[in-house]
C-alpha cells in the first residue's frame, strides 16, 4: 500500500503546501494530493488554491513524489480542458501522475452555481465523467474515480478505473476491494494518535487499499515509516 497527503490548499498563500510537500518527500511518503474546490465546503468566503499550478511546482521540485487531484471534478471546466492539464502535468512529471476525476455531488454545487458554472445532472456528469476518463486511460495515465452512487461504482469498474473511497470504514474498503482496486483517502479521527493511525492503517492494508491519503493534521513521519515498510 503506497501513501500520500492532502496538502493545506485552503489558504491565500502556497507557501505551506510547499511546506508540506517538501516534508512528505523527506519522510519517504509516496505522494500528494490537492483538492478541486473553489472555497472550502461550506465556506464561501475563505480562499482555495487551484490544484494543478500547485502541483505543477511541486512535481518539478521533488521528482520522488507521485501528483495528483483529489478529485478533480468533472464540469468545473470542459473535459477537453480537464485533459489537457492532465497532460501537462504529466509532462513535468511523467508517469508520477494520478488522474483522479469525480461527478461532484450537491455538496459542492454552490459553487459552480456561484460562479456560473452549470452543474449538469447526475447522470450527465456521469457520462461525461466516463468519457473523461475513456481518454485519460488513453493516454497512459492511472485514473481514479471518486466513488459515490452505485451507478458511479458501476461505471468505474466497467472502465477497469481504481475507486477512490472518501472516509470509508476498513469493511467498506474490503467489499469494494474485492470488485475493483480501491484507493482510500480521509482524515485521522479528531485527537488520534499514532497508535490510532497506525492501526488505522494497518486495517486498511488488511482490506486491500492499494494507497491510503490522509488530510493533514497527521504524523507525517509515521506514515513516512508506513511508506517505507
Amino acid at each position: 500500500m503506497r501513501i500520500g497527503v492532502v496538502l493545506p490548499s485552503f489558504a491565500w498563500s502556497p507557501d505551506e503546501a510547499l511546506g508540506v510537500a517538501a516534508d512528505a518527500e523527506a519522510a519517504g511518503i509516496d505522494g500528494v494530493f490537492c483538492y478541486d474546490h473553489l472555497w472550502p465546503m461550506g465556506n464561501r468566503t475563505r480562499p482555495a488554491l487551484a490544484p494543478f499550478p500547485l502541483l505543477g511546482v511541486i512535481a518539478h521540485r521533488h521528482p520522488g513524489l507521485v501528483v495528483g487531484p483529489l478529485v478533480a471534478r468533472i464540469g468545473l471546466v470542459s473535459n477537453q480542458t480537464l485533459v489537457a492539464q492532465f497532460a501537462a502535468l504529466e509532462a513535468i512529471a511523467p508517469g508520477r501522475v494520478i488522474a483522479a476525476i469525480g461527478t461532484g455531488d450537491r455538496l459542492s454545487a454552490q459553487e459552480n452555481q456561484a460562479y456560473g458554472v452549470e452543474f449538469a445532472p447526475a447522470d450527465e456528469r456521469r457520462d461525461a465523467l466516463g468519457r473523461c476518463a475513456t481518454e485519460l486511460k488513453a493516454q497512459g495515465l492511472e485514473v481514479w474515480i471518486g466513488g459515490g452512487a452505485q451507478p458511479t461504482l458501476d461505471l468505474a469498474g466497467s472502465l477497469g478505473c481504481v475507486v477512490n473511497l472518501w472516509g470509508a470504514t476498513a469493511e467498506r474498503v474490503a467489499e469494494q476491494a474485492a470488485r475493483t482496486e480501491v484507493s482510500w483517502a480521509g482524515l485521522s479521527a479528531d485527537g488520534a494518535d499514532e497508535g490510532d493511525v497506525g492501526a488505522q492503517l494497518a486495517a486498511l492494508r488488511a482490506a486491500g487499499a492499494t494507497w491510503a491519503v490522509f488530510g493533514l493534521p497527521v504524523p507525517l513521519g509515521l506514515l513516512g515509516n508506513a511508506a517505507r515498510g
